[in-house]
């Protein structure tokens, strides 16, 4: 931010209003949060979850419907986490929460081979002991902090990794049925959040489980993105549009579009017609 105190202050509200507008704005468009909800934010201790956590507990007092905030970490029991800062945190800014100790590290460790990448496992025993507080605990709505530029980034690694077209939907019920999950930074970008954050200063807590892995797929994946945004600033943004603007007949998914039934459906000539092709009787459109 500039060195400026005042231009410091109006930048500062400029970006926590452009935060608060799109996090509503995403909760709108998917409707994330009903009245009645208990919405279990999920921290991490990491910029994202502390940033969605401030958002949420904002709308909370101004929003039109009412809706209960419980804040959740899970201690994986990783060898010097600060185990102290987040209940400190949390206590001070006057919010529900609990902590689930479970030695999920353990797991991980035993299970994944040195120099893998543990992402993978870590993340689905991670949503298994959220899922199960979930349900045990009345909780409607699971609130996950990733944004924008995460959602973008795992199109492309399922793309280029995994051959599927997905990312991560800003609303999702689990495969059981029992849980859904919403996202409600969809709209926001991780820059944005990391000027957040760092005015907030929160206490972050760094994730040291994947240790100095740098050359994990999802920074190569961020990397490239970044070098595009840079190239051509807005790019990002169209990506991320493109995912909400579908064509399945413009795709090659046959189960999403049936491309084995298409026929014909021309009108039979009557022997008048000029052979020339007539724009005016068959115009062409976006799709050719």
């Amino acid at each position: 931010m500039s060195a400026n105190p005042a231009k410091q202050i109006l930048e500062f509200n400029k970006l926590k209003k452009r935060l608060r507008r799109q996090v509503g704005k995403a909760i709108a468009d998917y409707n994330m949060i009903q009245d009645g909800d208990k919405v279990m934010v999920c921290l991490s201790g990491g910029k994202d979850s502390y940033t969605m956590l401030d958002i949420l507990m904002n709308l909370q007092k101004h929003a039109p419907i009412k809706f209960e905030i419980i804040a959740v970490n899970l201690d994986q029991k990783q060898p010097g986490f600060p185990e102290h800062v987040l209940p400190e945190y949390l206590s001070s800014i006057d919010v529900p929460f609990h902590i689930i100790e479970k030695d999920t590290y353990s797991i991980v460790k035993e299970v994944v081979e040195e120099g893998k990448t543990t992402c993978g496992i870590c993340s689905r025993l991670r949503r298994g002991s959220l899922y199960g507080y979930a349900r045990q605990h009345g909780v409607t709505k699971i609130a996950l902090g990733h944004h924008r530029d995460d959602i973008i980034e795992t199109a492309f690694l399922n793309m280029f990794f995994g051959s599927k077209l997905k990312a991560m939907p800003p609303k999702l019920l689990s495969d059981d049925k029992t849980n859904i999950l919403i996202r409600p930074l969809a709209y926001s970008k991780e820059s944005d959040i990391q000027r957040y954050a760092d005015a907030m200063e929160f206490p972050i807590i760094p994730c040291n489980l994947c240790g100095s892995q740098e050359n994990l797929q999802r920074q190569v994946i961020k990397d490239m993105l970044s070098g595009w945004e840079k190239e051509q600033p807005g790019r990002l943004e169209n990506i991320f549009r493109s995912l909400q603007n579908i064509s399945p007949s413009q795709l090659a998914d046959g189960e999403l579009f049936n491309f084995k039934d298409l026929e014909l459906q021309r009108k039979p000539l009557t022997g008048n017609e000029d052979s020339a092709y007539d724009e005016r009787q068959y115009p062409l459109t976006r799709d050719g």
